[in-house]
């Protein structure tokens, strides 16, 4: 559209310059006026184009990160092999909370595969795992997913966290190495790369929210 009117202007200039023997000054200055405007509108688009590409690169960043799950120790809420989403701000603004599913880097090794677990404890809280049922600061934690604990690992004896300190758990207590294993013990913050919040869609399982 701007290429046919710029023709439309072309023409009239050169009419208008037969006519008369040369430009008006009026016209010069519409003829201004209207080249001022289409570069205001090129230089419009670009920025705008930039902008999208910006934001687009951001969500990604934030929101579209993906990993996989390793092993069956977040059965049956996630799957060997299933891929999750990423939320990278997440902890940026708020701290985990009790009932996250996190992915964090074992003892910060940035070469290790990401690990997911779900946080069954956070920092100041004192954790025991006691005849198969975790305790926390003195109470049985109701928001278990698994049937048991049969095997209290570290958690024998009562831990209390430090500062940043988180506890976490897999959800299938039988087949997890998580906070109860020397190998992972608990996980600072720093450790945390963001929050699993979506998993895709396998052979058995929808796509949907990670709960």
């Amino acid at each position: 559209m701007q290429v046919l009117l710029l023709y439309n202007h072309i023409v009239m200039f050169g009419r208008h310059s037969r006519k008369t023997g040369g430009p008006s000054l009026s016209y010069i200055n519409r003829e201004r006026k209207f080249n001022t405007n289409i570069l205001y509108q090129v230089l419009q688009c670009i920025f705008l184009a930039f902008i999208a590409i910006f934001l687009g690169i951001a969500v990604i960043f934030a929101f579209g990160i993906r990993t996989s799950v390793v092993g069956e120790s977040m059965e049956p809420t996630l799957s060997n092999g299933q891929e999750v989403l990423i939320n990278k701000i997440a902890y940026q603004f708020t701290a985990p909370k009790q009932g996250d599913v996190i992915v964090f880097r074992p003892n910060g090794n940035e070469n290790a595969h990401l690990s997911v677990k779900r946080v069954v404890a956070t920092p100041g809280d004192r954790v025991q795992i006691v005849q198969g049922k975790v305790v926390i600061n003195g109470s049985i934690y109701t928001k278990d997913k698994a049937e048991d604990t049969r095997d209290p690992g570290l958690a024998a004896n009562e831990i209390v966290l430090g500062a940043d300190e988180y506890f976490v758990l897999g959800d299938n207590r039988r087949n997890s190495e998580d906070s109860r294993s020397a190998n992972i013990g608990n996980i600072s913050r720093g450790m945390i790369e963001g929050k699993a919040w979506y998993h895709l869609k396998t052979k058995n399982k929808q796509a949907g929210r990670i709960m």
